[in-house]
């Protein structure tokens, strides 16, 4: 898993007491000031280090921003609940209350949108949240191929697509739900997302 902040620069080391002080921070003036309230200034007062120490981190706001929000997702985790689709409702559940979360709803929405016109944000989105999550499909899958309920790997391209595809379909599902649509990813709705998920469209009904 990558770091959870931007990689070092040179001169003086790097404080993870800082580091997590600037995160935390950022999160609250979230909370409080939404996404056009923030500023760098700001965190740096709340977290209680110079404006100096967090330019030294952090390049610019929708970076801060995004460091801030994908340590929020670093909290999921993987439960064995007996079953493929049992494990698979515990981390949607997981994910949707993280997105009901001010602090991330506020601050997913604002960096996604500024990244329809900046690619390297759109990079760093990929990199932070994205990819960092997919360890989660990964475990998953390797679970489930141990308890037969999924046929081994055999094909290393073919999984790393099949990677790929799951977790478009379960991160754009949760979001869309509770960001676009505004709706409760409530246990039933999970539920009834799952099974369409394992079974097909034909569970959609059930």
């Amino acid at each position: 898993m990558q770091s959870r902040t931007p990689a070092s620069r040179t001169g003086r080391p790097r404080s993870a007491a800082a580091d997590a002080a600037i995160l935390a921070a950022t999160r609250q003036a979230l909370v409080e000031l939404g996404w056009s309230g923030l500023t760098l200034g700001d965190v740096a007062t709340r977290a209680g280090v110079a404006k100096t120490t967090l330019y030294r981190r952090w390049a610019g706001k929708h970076e801060l921003v995004v460091d801030a929000v994908a340590e929020l997702f670093d909290e999921l985790e993987l439960p064995d609940r007996g079953s493929l689709g049992a494990d698979v409702e515990g981390v949607v559940l997981q994910f949707a209350a993280i997105l009901a979360r001010p602090e991330a709803r506020s601050g997913l929405m604002a960096v996604v949108a500024e990244s329809t016109r900046d690619d390297a944000l759109r990079e760093r989105i990929r990199d932070s949240i994205v990819e960092r999550q997919k360890r989660l499909v990964v475990a998953g899958r390797r679970r489930a191929q141990k308890r037969g309920e999924l046929p081994p790997e055999s094909d290393p391209e073919a999984s790393a697509r099949a990677i790929d595809l799951i977790f478009d379909i379960v991160a754009g599902a949760v979001v869309h739900r509770t960001l676009v649509s505004a709706e409760p990813a409530d246990a039933d709705w999970v539920r009834r997302f799952v099974a369409v998920l394992l079974n097909g469209l034909a569970a959609a009904e059930g």
